[in-house]
């Protein structure tokens, strides 16, 4: 090996989630492709975009782990933002320009009450231009950096909470539990626009994201690092089983002919099951994967697995 030349470090297969705490200035693929590469995993995947400045919980799914990483995709979320009022950019966030401002009225708790009582429920919301969606192939964000605005149609999303956690003269502090889609760059904004005023997101965290909760332990790229020099296996202990993931889900234990058949495929009766939506399917002491009751009250597989056999890899939940 000649001078300077880097050292190609083996990938291996790793299964199971990381709750990744993203750093700011990371965009999310930034974040995975460093994770990825710590661990030497083979195959790794994110669970949600969170922008660059945003900091907080982005669960990294290694190994058979990314084929239940959509259904994180579709979970609740929880945030906590810090808005700055009068000043609009064009990214919504501090990272932008900023191209308007205007008066901040005088701020009562009352008042901003009222606002938030008008953006709780099912609204509908504008995505913005600096997104990842597509328009005609090309992603919002590299048309917006271009200075192109293309109409954008209104798509539905559920804030679940929205509750004031401090305020100044011009500034909001708010924790946001919201459904899968929710732009928290965008509610900020259509909070300001109904307080009279424009606003950009200056702190952002993402608190927790479905199964995974407010107190759950969150991993810096730096801690993983310390880890990774004691060794893979100190390394691997700071990973979640793979079933974490869905472990919100009714609970399917599968046994003999039902696991076999399940497993390559074929609905089964389960006893006891709901008469409708997702479980979580186990079968031989291992996670199998995922399946969905079908309307004649069967368990029809929906995401199967190929774990390892029972061991370190793997932990079966009640």
């Amino acid at each position: 090996m000649t001078q300077g030349q880097r050292v190609r470090v083996p990938r291996r297969d790793v299964h199971g989630v990381l709750l990744l705490d993203k750093p700011i200035g990371f965009t999310s693929n930034d974040a995975l492709q460093k994770a990825k590469g710590i661990f030497a995993a083979n195959k790794a995947g994110h669970t949600g975009s969170l922008d660059p400045l945003a900091t907080g919980m982005l669960p990294i799914c290694f190994g058979e782990a990314t084929k239940v990483s959509g259904f994180l995709l579709d979970a609740d979320k929880r945030y906590a933002v810090t808005a700055k009022l009068g000043e609009r950019t064009d990214s919504a966030d501090a990272g932008g320009e900023v191209v308007e401002r205007k008066p901040v009225p005088a701020l009562s708790p009352g008042l901003i009450e009222k606002a938030l009582d008008s953006l709780r429920g099912d609204i509908l919301q504008v995505p913005p231009m600096y997104s990842a969606l597509r328009h005609q192939g090309q992603r919002l964000y590299d048309l917006a950096r271009d200075g192109i605005e293309v109409e954008r149609q209104p798509r539905p999303v559920t804030i679940h909470a929205l509750t004031l956690a401090g305020w100044t003269a011009e500034t909001l502090s708010l924790d946001v539990h919201c459904s899968k889609g929710t732009y928290i760059r965008t509610l900020v904004e259509d909070i300001a626009q109904v307080l009279g005023t424009v606003a950009h997101v200056t702190v952002l965290r993402r608190l927790s994201v479905g199964p995974f909760a407010l107190d759950s332990t969150l991993y810096t790229l730096d801690e993983l690092q310390i880890r990774k020099d004691e060794g893979f296996e100190t390394l691997d202990s700071l990973l979640l089983p793979v079933d974490y993931a869905v472990l919100d889900w009714p609970k399917a234990a599968l046994s003999g002919d039902s696991a076999w058949y399940f497993t390559r495929g074929q609905a089964v009766l389960v006893p006891g099951a709901p008469t409708s939506g997702r479980m979580r399917v186990y079968g031989d002491g291992r996670f199998l994967g995922v399946g969905e009751i079908q309307s004649d009250g069967r368990l029809a597989p929906r995401r199967l697995l190929n774990l390892p056999a029972p061991g370190a890899d793997v932990a079966l939940h009640p």
